[in-house]
């Protein structure tokens, strides 16, 4: 066996699982990355992947391992850099293990992360989002549950993962009703909840029953929405939720877009950026005001509506009326 192998379970065993703790979202996007990348040394060397060696996965292998993400794969720059954080990672960690191969552990950590495009944030209105909630069919279980997800999501703005993670105990809908979740990097936080919400889950947990520890929005077998599941859940009402509002389909909802929909509608209500960011559970503040404040177009007319035309020019209010002058002056 190489340097690279053992190195690599120690990596994911030792650093990513013992040392840092890292959540399991984590882990699997890091072994899928290398998983592609031994794939593709395979292909280029003809090795085993458990025969390979660091040498073997030098700057040029990386990059043209990236190029093939791209191109052949058709992936974003987005998940391109993904790919790349993974390998970056591991070569720091290998750097400290394997001094004699320096030079190249440095080169393969100066390949850059590729600028991605920005583009404006899709969210709903609160004619669209009232739409969408109201879509399912409630003479149903299926569309009790529905409705109560999709209530709770653009109130809450959570993350998919969050949302489906859930459990019966995570409610509380007495004094300060809110929702306990532990959300990205392991942070836990509370959601309030709004008194239309609050009546929507308060019927459904008491259909629903269930243990503390039981999904809050299972299946029919009692198991936990996948991801998957609810972006499915969220793209069959929103096709429901077209016929009586059309722009709804223009907007493409998914469970991310819902999120979106919760950030927008404080934006709009005059909450600050900090306020939005601890209830989405952003880490930086300044993420959550690039992302919302550039979206939302109303903050941009109002700023459009307090500046001067550049045909005006500029003076002090002088009144006409010597009554108006002296209230003026007082």
């Amino acid at each position: 066996m190489s340097a690279l192998a053992p190195t690599l379970e120690a990596w994911f065993t030792d650093r990513l699982i013992g040392q840092r703790h890292a959540s399991p979202n984590t882990v699997a996007a890091y072994r899928d990355s290398w998983r592609l990348l031994l794939q593709f040394a395979q292909s280029r060397t003809g090795k085993q992947p458990s025969k390979l060696d660091i040498v073997d996965l030098d700057a040029q292998v990386v990059g043209d391992f990236l190029n093939h993400l791209e191109h052949e794969r058709h992936n974003s720059a987005r998940t391109r850099n993904a790919r790349l954080a993974a390998v970056h990672s591991f070569f720091r960690y290998a750097s400290l293990r394997h001094p004699e191969h320096a030079l190249l552990i440095a080169r393969v950590l100066e390949i850059p992360t590729k600028h991605c495009e920005r583009k404006e944030v899709r969210y709903l209105n609160e004619d669209e989002a009232e739409a969408l909630v109201d879509a399912p069919d409630t003479s149903t279980w299926e569309g009790r549950r529905d409705q109560a997800i999709l209530a709770t999501a653009v109130q809450t703005g959570l993350r998919a993962s969050e949302l489906t993670g859930l459990r019966v105990g995570d409610v509380e809908l007495r004094t300060g009703a809110h929702v306990h979740c532990k959300g990205k990097g392991r942070k836990e936080r509370c959601t309030p909840l709004d008194k239309a919400t609050v009546a929507l889950l308060r019927a459904w947990t008491k259909e629903r029953g269930g243990s503390a520890e039981d999904p809050l929005f299972p299946t029919r077998r009692g198991s936990a929405l996948t991801r998957s599941a609810l972006g499915c859940l969220v793209a069959k009402h929103a096709a429901t939720a077209a016929q009586q509002c059309p722009s709804v389909r223009t907007k493409l909802p998914t469970p991310h877009v819902l999120r979106h929909t919760c950030a927008m509608s404080l934006l709009q209500s005059g909450c600050d950026s900090a306020v939005i960011a601890l209830w989405l559970g952003h880490e930086n503040v300044a993420t959550t005001a690039r992302i919302y404040l550039h979206g939302d177009m109303s903050i941009k007319e109002r700023a459009l509506e307090r500046t001067r035309p550049l045909n005006v020019k500029p003076g002090r209010y002088r009144p006409a009326d010597r009554l108006l002058a002296f209230l003026s002056g007082l």
